[in-house]
């Protein structure tokens, strides 16, 4: 299989060297915004730079990863569901739901395949939660406890074009909830703080964030994020029934000390950050793609999932600004009419 690769940004150039081992690929053709930069990459791991995204399109692939900036993802989801191609695009699809829809429908309309970069699906730790969950070993589930917490602040340029906390963070936790559960978000509750730095108020963003889930079953789910985690990076999610709790990302690097007599001390090596904590499951998710991309598996991870957990950071967002609680089936006539 021959990819054309789009970004050769942090995550890009993860993703090309992982896909480039991923068996079943021949070929990368990189193309990014900086010439230089997707240089660098293909020299660096062995693969081709092209001069522009034009030139990958033009040049017989056989499918199109795309880690490009946000603002670009939509329209390059169109063009290559118009190019009868199978695409995996990190998420958000768009910062907006219009953009959404829009990009949804190219792709309803091409039958393409869009696979959605949501990586926690391919975690063990989440993987193992949702046998348990779904097998019935935790009885009926009523509390979920979510966590996202990043040791430090993005640069103050990247929040602008983020879509803020809730939909570039707190997102990740939204589709892990619905995918692990098999139920729906129905109504949200949620707030946020920007205590920090200036450039978090001036984006009209916060930097840490708390949400409050009710699902279809009356499962309650509690979700918080933050920028400012200085004991390094933080993803947990805390599962509780009537026979039993589990927990995903507890292990001896998260980053926590017991405040308990006796209890853990501080890790040596916590975590640093996403690329470190998710490599393995980015590594199988990719490989994922090739499969699906190939006709060899399922899609494990369509765009309209991507659409249920953008409409869940939506309803947060929504939440915050209006301080009142917000149901999904408010978006309900917004999608039909943009549809």
């Amino acid at each position: 299989m021959r990819i054309g690769f789009l970004g050769a940004g942090r995550i890009g150039a993860f993703h090309a060297e992982a896909l480039l081992a991923t068996p079943g690929v021949s070929d990368l053709l990189i193309a990014d915004t900086d010439t230089a930069r997707a240089t660098e990459l293909a020299d660096r791991i062995g693969s081709r730079a092209a001069e522009s995204v034009d030139a990958v399109f033009a040049a017989g692939i056989d499918a199109v990863v795309i880690a490009t900036a946000t603002a670009s993802h939509a329209d390059l989801i169109v063009r290559a569901a118009r190019a009868g191609l199978p695409a995996y695009c990190e998420k958000p699809i768009a910062l907006d739901l219009a953009g959404t829809v829009r990009a949804l429908r190219e792709v309803e309309t091409a039958g393409t395949l869009l696979q959605m970069g949501f990586q926690r699906r391919f975690d063990a730790g989440y993987r193992t939660a949702r046998e348990a969950v779904r097998d019935g070993r935790l009885g009926r589930l009523h509390t979920i406890r979510a966590l996202t917490s990043d040791p430090a602040p993005p640069p103050a340029a990247y929040l602008p074009l983020s879509g803020g906390l809730f939909r570039d963070c707190l997102v990740h936790d939204f589709d892990a909830v619905r995918w692990l559960t098999g139920r729906e978000v129905v109504e949200v509750f949620a707030t946020g703080t920007s205590g920090g730095a200036a450039f978090f108020r001036e984006a009209g963003d916060v930097d840490t964030a708390a949400a409050l889930l009710t699902l279809d079953d009356g499962t309650l789910v509690t979700a918080t994020a933050t920028r400012y985690n200085g004991a390094g990076y933080d993803v947990r999610m805390e599962l509780a029934g009537e026979r039993d709790q589990l927990v995903v990302g507890l292990d001896a690097r998260t980053p926590f000390t017991s405040a308990e007599p006796g209890g853990p001390a501080a890790p040596a090596h916590p975590w640093g950050g996403f690329l470190e904590r998710f490599a393995p499951a980015y590594r199988a998710e990719l490989a994922a793609f090739v499969e699906a991309a190939g006709g060899a598996a399922p899609n494990p991870c369509s765009g309209e999932e991507a659409l249920h957990a953008l409409l869940a950071a939506e309803a947060c967002e929504l939440s915050r600004a209006e301080h009142r609680p917000v149901r999904i089936a408010e978006f309900g006539e917004r999608i039909a009419e943009l549809g």
